[in-house]
């Protein structure tokens, strides 16, 4: 599988997210997802799509996001990676 790119905004935070196959793993400006969002609530934004459709150790994501603060940050990321699992499964759109 390749890795697909899609774009994901939210107010003024934009998120580029690349998926490709892999063990779970997702990272953010070259950082753990873990690391650069703190609260509870953040990761759970993050990981959303993928628990979900079932897929939280299917893929590995990096994402590039830069403006905003740190909820539309990690609001963006969770549209661009839904963005992409749709694109993958059109199924996904319902859920």
């Amino acid at each position: 599988m390749e890795t697909i790119h899609k774009i994901g905004r939210r107010k003024t935070a934009v998120a580029r997210v690349y998926l490709s196959e892999g063990k779970g793993e997702i990272t953010v400006n070259n950082k753990s997802y873990d690391s650069y969002f703190t609260t509870e609530m953040l990761k759970y934004k993050v990981l959303q799509p993928l628990t979900l459709t079932d897929n939280a150790e299917s893929f590995d994501i990096k994402a590039k996001v830069f403006g905003g603060g740190i909820t539309g940050q990690a609001e963006a990321i969770r549209l661009g990676i839904s963005r992409v699992l749709v694109e993958l499964d059109p199924e996904n759109r319902t859920i």
